[in-house]
């Protein structure tokens, strides 16, 4: 009964990656931003209280169930952390993560997000945000905070590096799951 957890810096590919791979096993899928923001236009504006994110998660990630879980809940996620069967920390290059941000951010906001569009600070706001990632320290979303996380962690951990194709990201994923990890045939 797979039950992964797939966390990682913003555009580090964590919800590609995801939603890949319960594709693949035919498991549902959650990603973290869906639980984390109250849906708004344009998004991104309000964030859910912390009770409400614990109470989705337990409705959409139920112990007995087969799933796939990307993003990060670090501090608000515990209801879910005893069932992972696995975590997946993908890691990239920053400036290639970076890249892959702008492109996406790009691809899904377009004109917004260029000067004088309604999201132009906000995206702004979050490309110094997820910039910081990999030399930011506790106080927000980054390689530190991940790095005591997973450390306290009991469920197996497989680092991954994520400039590798998706089918092979996906390979070495499957391969890694513990044997009543796998769905059943």
């Amino acid at each position: 009964m797979p039950r992964i957890h797939i966390t990682g810096a913003s555009g580090s590919g964590t919800t590609t990656l995801g939603r890949h791979l319960a594709r693949m096993l035919d498991v549902a899928h959650l990603d973290s931003d869906e639980v984390f923001w109250q849906p708004t236009d344009p998004p991104y504006q309000y964030q859910r209280p912390v009770c409400e994110r614990r109470v989705l998660l337990e409705q959409h990630l139920p112990p007995e169930g087969r799933w796939v879980f990307s993003g990060s809940a670090i501090g608000w996620g515990q209801v879910v952390e005893p069932f992972f069967d696995l975590i997946v920390f993908l890691w990239v290059d920053p400036a290639a993560r970076m890249a892959r941000l702008r492109r996406r951010e790009a691809e899904r906001f377009g004109p917004r997000i260029a000067p004088g569009g309604d999201m132009f600070t906000i995206s702004q706001a979050f490309m110094r945000w997820a910039e910081a990632y990999d030399h930011a320290g506790m106080e927000q979303k980054s390689r530190a905070l991940h790095e005591a996380w997973l450390s306290r962690c009991v469920c197996p951990v497989l680092r991954l590096d994520s400039a590798q194709p998706l089918h092979v990201l996906a390979r070495q994923v499957l391969a890694a799951l513990p044997e009543d990890g796998f769905p059943e045939a």
